[in-house]
């Protein structure tokens, strides 16, 4: 199974893309395994798995249960070097192009590749964007970056232009978990018209309805997490929105 060229071929053929978020610290086991047979049944493409900051050291133990229950690819999205695992099926290999901090630019990046190297995971380089949405999110605090101002879409596609010449291969827009905003249908248009890179999109889309809004403005892959914790039963109907986009 190839991760990315799956990506790529749905993408060619105008399929939008739907993952589900797990964190692992989130959900016991009952309820992380209510999540991966709704989402098995809704037939959506990918799980991703991690978190700014786990504190419970249950990676490998979710990591294990997703994969006992579905045969849907499951991607680490890490939020520091201590989240790698063979257990998952690939991993983003995240770059914060958006911030400052040379650490998350190339830093840990350094740091992880050797054990990388070692690991059966497929690795997607990912140009990762952090974009403003409301309030100050884990993900900013803890990376010690500024996101991209909300209506900033000449920054944010800048960005990803930068991102797509330095090779990367996927663009990662991204408003950081319990987003009050979703990031903007007309920064997701922005930066459609200006690469040609998958893009994913995630943080702050609670329906169908935005979902589908998301995909129509360019996004490829759709990643919500907030809104599943919170009601599981809207897997099946954002499934829908993204699937029939």
């Amino acid at each position: 199974m190839n991760i990315y060229n799956s990506i790529l071929d749905k993408k060619k053929r105008g399929k939008k893309q739907f993952s589900i978020l797990i964190d692992p610290d989130k959900q016991n086991q009952e309820e992380l395994i209510t999540i991966v047979k709704k989402g098995t049944i809704a037939n959506i493409d990918l799980f991703f798995v991690g978190g700014s900051l786990l504190t419970q050291n249950k990676l490998d133990d979710c990591l294990s249960i997703i994969k006992e229950n579905t045969n849907i690819p499951v991607v680490i999205f890490p939020g520091s070097t201590m989240q790698m695992s063979e257990k998952a099926d690939g991993i983003l290999f995240l770059s914060l192009i958006s911030g400052r901090n040379p650490e998350m630019l190339i830093g840990n990046q350094v740091i992880s590749a050797p054990i990388l190297k070692q690991l059966s995971l497929e690795v997607l380089s990912t140009g990762y964007m952090l974009i403003e949405s409301g309030k100050e999110t884990t993900v900013s605090y803890i990376s010690n970056t500024k996101p991209i101002p909300y209506d900033k879409n000449d920054i944010a596609a800048c960005t990803a232009m930068a991102g797509e010449m330095l090779g990367f291969d996927i663009i990662f827009l991204d408003g950081g978990s319990g987003a009050v905003n979703a990031i903007s249908n007309s920064m997701i248009t922005r930066v459609r018209n200006s690469i040609k890179l998958p893009i994913i999109v995630g943080g702050g889309i609670k329906n169908g309805t935005q979902a589908s809004e998301k995909c129509k403005a360019g996004a490829d892959i759709i990643v919500v997490g907030d809104a599943i914790e919170k009601n599981k039963d809207i897997i099946s109907e954002i499934a829908y929105a993204i699937h029939n986009c």
